[in-house]
């Protein structure tokens, strides 16, 4: 059973990850490292197919090497992240939540932003 809800994991984060090749905003590179973990518990033949994926293996590879992120995909979360903020402020989120929000999100960015592309 545990194995076959790792393998949905997986494969729901494939997905997003596939469509977020597509979709400005949805990350692909945090969905793709999700699969890869999900796969490794689950399933070696569709962690095999992932890693060695012409197009999804390398921005695996590269963040288990090198804790890159590629620019597009850097661009994209902090633009999320940017949106996600402008959201709470329209709904009228309260002050204290928005800051807390702000706060998380700066140091999240921050964080990624010093990763190596």
């Amino acid at each position: 059973m545990k194995r076959l809800v790792f393998r949905i994991v997986g494969l729901a984060a494939t997905a997003l990850a596939v469509a977020g090749l597509f979709v400005p905003l949805l990350p692909t590179t945090v969905f793709l490292i999700v699969a890869a973990w999900a796969f490794g518990r689950s399933s070696p033949t569709l962690e095999a197919w992932l890693r060695n994926h012409p197009r999804l293996g390398p921005l695996i590879a590269d963040w288990e090497e090198r804790g890159a992120v590629p620019r597009p995909a850097k661009a994209a979360a902090v633009a999320g992240m940017g949106a996600s903020l402008l959201a709470m402020w329209l709904l009228g989120v309260q002050p204290w939540a928005m800051g807390a929000a702000a706060a998380v999100l700066a140091v999240v960015a921050a964080w990624l932003i010093s990763r190596p592309v």
